[in-house]
């Protein structure tokens, strides 16, 4: 079965899929978080396809649409596969939805409970997709003074898992 091919942003479809799916099987699901509702963000094209963020109020993930046949590699429903971007390779799972065709989503955060508005839950997607795009830069060593005052570099594990500290 090929995709659905998007020759334009997706925004809408993973809205739509997304909308559909909160009222068709979360209803009354408590991990739902009642401050936050479903959101596209960002929608960009990436090798030829298009990537962006989803928040709903279970939780934000990372999605991969078809944007063309060329370089596509399907996934499968409900099977794994790694993808590579310059923060470093991320898995990313099969999926398909009848508004949206085939993606693949990479869940950041599920349970989306430490969000406390819509705009911090875009803010972080939006720092996220940020993340995910920019190369690492080598960690420099941390001095005694800046680790006797807990001044230590933030770890791409530590910014995705959005810690207040």
């Amino acid at each position: 079965m090929s995709p659905n091919i998007h020759t334009a942003s997706p925004a809408d479809a993973v809205e739509a899929a997304f909308s559909r799916i909160q009222q068709e099987c979360m209803v009354d699901v408590p991990i739902l978080n009642p401050a936050l509702a479903v959101e596209a963000i960002d929608f960009q094209r990436w090798q030829g396809h298009w990537l962006g963020m989803v928040v709903t109020p279970w939780c934000m993930s990372l999605l991969l649409v078809p944007g063309s046949t060329d370089n596509w590699v399907s996934a499968g429903e409900n099977n794994r596969r790694f993808v590579r971007f310059p923060a470093g390779d991320f898995a990313f799972l099969g999926g398909h939805e009848t508004e949206l065709g085939e993606y693949q989503s990479c869940s950041l955060f599920s349970p989306m409970g430490k969000f406390s508005t819509q705009s911090e839950a875009t803010m972080t997607a939006r720092a996220s997709l940020v993340g995910l795009l920019t190369v690492p830069q080598p960690p420099q060593a941390v001095n005694k003074k800046d680790r006797a005052a807990g001044q230590t570099p933030v770890s791409r594990r530590n910014f995705f898992a959005f810690r207040k500290q």
